[in-house]
């Protein structure tokens, strides 16, 4: 009688602590922890392509290049306390640069080494008409590199969480910033415990 006594009363523990999991559109805003998610990297991507193309320096660049600037994106640093998946950022970051048409785009570092290897392959397994050449890759006039940074004021259950999004584009042959660009986000988070 016992156990039955028990496993009744054990029973509706396991069922409540059961994970639950909801679809949900990807476009859907949706706060959980008050950190750093993947909202505030679509919009500030967004937002920082935005403003970087309607930049001063792009005409300019036009003009004088005589057709659309080449860009790549290099290092973006988290300086927060938390972790942020820097790539994700990155990555929303290249896609509304292609997308917008406005510029020409190279592989990443990472990417130019795999790329590398396989035309270094190719040298060897590929025939004749199909191996690609080395010695022709496109050189990127700017770089697009950044920073994440923020500011913590928590006391209690409730917290002020501040990101600022650095982001600057330079040309790599002179060195020149020709555009440098702000993000923030502030945030006001309460917890019923404390997490900060």
């Amino acid at each position: 009688m016992k156990k039955i006594l028990i496993s009744l009363l054990v029973l509706p523990l396991l069922f409540a602590c059961a994970t639950k999991v909801g679809r949900m559109d990807s476009s859907v805003v949706k706060d959980i922890s008050g950190r750093w998610n993947d909202t505030d990297s679509q919009q500030v991507a967004q937002e920082m392509i935005t403003d970087c193309l309607n930049g001063g320096w792009y005409n300019k660049a036009v003009a004088k290049l005589g057709k659309e600037p080449v860009v790549i994106v290099g290092t973006v640093r988290n300086d927060t306390m938390e972790h942020i998946n820097t790539s994700a950022f990155v990555n929303e970051m290249e896609r509304a640069l292609i997308n917008s048409a406005k510029v020409e785009f190279v592989a990443s570092k990472d990417e130019r080494g795999e790329l590398r290897q396989e035309r270094l392959e190719q040298d060897e397994f590929a025939s004749e008409e199909t191996r690609k050449a080395f010695g022709r890759e496109i050189g990127a006039d700017y770089m697009l590199s950044g920073i994440i940074n923020s500011i913590v004021d928590s006391q209690d259950k409730k917290a002020v969480v501040y990101y600022q999004v650095n982001m600057k584009l330079i040309n790599i042959e002179t060195n020149q910033i020709v555009w440098n660009g702000q993000k923030k986000i502030k945030k006001y988070v309460t917890h019923s415990k404390v997490s900060w």
